[in-house]
């Protein structure tokens, strides 16, 4: 079974996020924005990351955060990027990784 998202917070200059599988993390917004999934940073078929991790602010900040169904975030950054669907399976995935933990 996969976790469920059960709450999310806004600290700092991040969000921490808190998991079913009784998991929390805090991820910066910088590197949401530098993980973004959408196929302007990321190539549709290839997979390859074509957004520079380097050109992502490191003062980066979230207008608006939206729910898209159950499923996922829609995340509006301040440098106008908006078109990111942040799946909370994707999320879970980022949680893992930032620990050092198997995905």
């Amino acid at each position: 079974m996969k976790a469920r998202l059960d709450r999310l917070l806004r600290v700092g200059g991040g969000i921490r996020f808190h998991w079913s599988d009784s998991r929390a993390c805090d991820l910066s917004l910088r590197v949401l924005r530098q993980e973004c999934p959408c196929a302007h940073c990321v190539h549709e078929v290839t997979g390859v990351k074509i957004l520079d991790p380097d050109s992502v602010a490191v003062g980066i900040d979230l207008r608006d955060m939206q729910p898209v169904g159950g499923y996922a975030y829609r995340l509006l950054f301040d440098d106008g990027h908006d078109t990111g669907i942040y799946s909370l399976d994707f999320l879970h995935s980022l949680c893992q990784r930032q620990e050092g933990a198997p995905s």
